[in-house]
């Protein structure tokens, strides 16, 4: 029984990093065959984007734009090259957002998470993620066959209907929340059903705390998280090693400042940035608003990819002043606009029975004149008048939070 699913997994970094962009300039060559994606790349050489350097100047596509983007450009927004008969299933997510399934093997990428979460060929496994419009169901499904196992599309609910197909496939993986699969078990001990057979789970789309994992892991069953979206399927999972999740293969992921598409310093926590090189249907610097920071080394499972402590949060923190928006890149603006600004927070709060702010910024530097800058930075910038609060580099949790609404 091997220990990785190929020889990508085991490669030397450099070598993964030269073989995907010196694959990226095809990639967005086809890319910008899509409207949206020719204007936003305007004046852009595929050519010379060979580096994380580079990439990192190419504008973001921030999931929350695409709802808008879709419905003023059916069916895909503009920022599919293909047209949807090139692919086998087309799938639509709250927004709404309308996304394809292509038509190779292992559409998703999800093989290798299972493969990570002990999931073999010729294994049996329920699949509790939903089947209807939404592609949460076939994203594991596709996974699951791809890897040569056997799927019940059970979906979720009706749980005496599943009790029955347990018992009668004996299915050894469950893929679905880690919600549901609480659910399944609680039910099937309340009613005296068998559901022994199930030994590993591969789950996603909700959280899983440390005391829900204590309790699965309690009842005989190892279960693994794995990190994906709707548009992308599998990102990122967890490994045998318990040491953060693995970045998948073809896919570039970057760790920018919430609101902007700079990276982050490493460690430091910010938003999930992820280039894919599917050519049929590529995703160019999309920001999926959700929060992580990169761990240094390889996994001690032996996968040399990005290792990331897995889901931190939003980083779409938006939030209503006074009647007026605050946001993410205006923060990251004033953090422009002073160089000697390390990381920022804007605390929004309740004074008597108004809306007040306070910007915390960490510097070396502090004085009155410096703070007073930034006051009238803050002002230019929102709008909005606020106190500023000076303090030493470091102070500041590394969480990714830039705006802190504690009303």
């Amino acid at each position: 029984m091997t220990a990785h699913y190929d020889a990508l997994e085991t490669r030397e970094q450099a070598v993964r990093e030269t073989e995907l962009f010196s694959r990226l300039p095809d990639v967005l060559r086809g890319a910008m065959a899509a409207p949206a994606y020719a204007e936003r790349l305007k004046g852009i050489d595929p050519a010379a984007v060979t580096s994380r350097a580079a990439l990192a100047g190419l504008p973001v596509l921030r999931k929350s734009e695409l709802p808008a983007l879709h419905k003023a450009s059916a069916p895909f927004g503009g920022v599919v090259p293909a047209a949807p008969g090139s692919f086998a299933r087309l799938f639509t997510s709250p927004g709404p957002i309308f996304e394809p399934e292509g038509r190779q093997a292992d559409p998703w990428r999800g093989a290798r998470a299972l493969f990570a979460a002990g999931f073999r060929p010729d294994d049996i496994v329920l699949n509790t993620f939903s089947y209807h419009l939404t592609p949460g169901g076939f994203i594991f499904d596709a996974s699951a066959r791809a890897l040569g196992c056997a799927v019940i599309p059970a979906g979720p609910g009706n749980t005496e209907q599943q009790f029955e197909l347990i018992e009668a496939y004996r299915p050894v993986g469950y893929s679905g929340t880690p919600d549901f699969l609480k659910i399944l078990l609680d039910a099937a001990a309340s009613s005296g059903r068998d559901v022994s057979s199930i030994k590993r789970a591969l789950v996603s789309g909700a959280a899983f705390p440390p005391s829900l994992q204590a309790e699965i892991k309690a009842r005989g069953i190892d279960a693994y998280q794995a990190f994906g979206t709707a548009d992308l399927g599998l990102i990122a999972f967890e490994t045998e090693a318990r040491d953060g999740m693995v970045v998948n293969e073809d896919l570039i992921m970057e760790i920018v400042k919430p609101g902007t598409g700079d990276p982050v310093a490493p460690g430091d926590v910010g938003e999930i940035v992820v280039t894919s090189l599917d050519p049929h249907h590529p995703w160019i610097r999309l920001a999926l608003g959700d929060l992580t920071a990169a761990l240094p080394g390889p996994s001690k499972c032996g996968r040399t990819n990005m290792r990331i402590k897995g889901w931190m949060g939003r980083a779409d923190q938006t939030t209503k002043v006074k009647g007026m928006f605050v946001r993410p890149e205006q923060v990251a603006e004033i953090g422009k606009r002073h160089s000697a600004l390390g990381r920022l927070r804007l605390v929004v709060t309740r004074q008597g029975e108004a809306d007040a702010m306070t910007l915390h910024a960490e510097t070396a530097a502090a004085s009155d004149a410096l703070r007073a800058e930034i006051a009238g930075t803050l002002r230019a910038v929102t709008k909005l008048g606020g106190n500023v609060q000076l303090v030493n580099p470091g102070a500041l949790p590394n969480d990714g939070k830039v705006i802190a609404d504690e009303r």
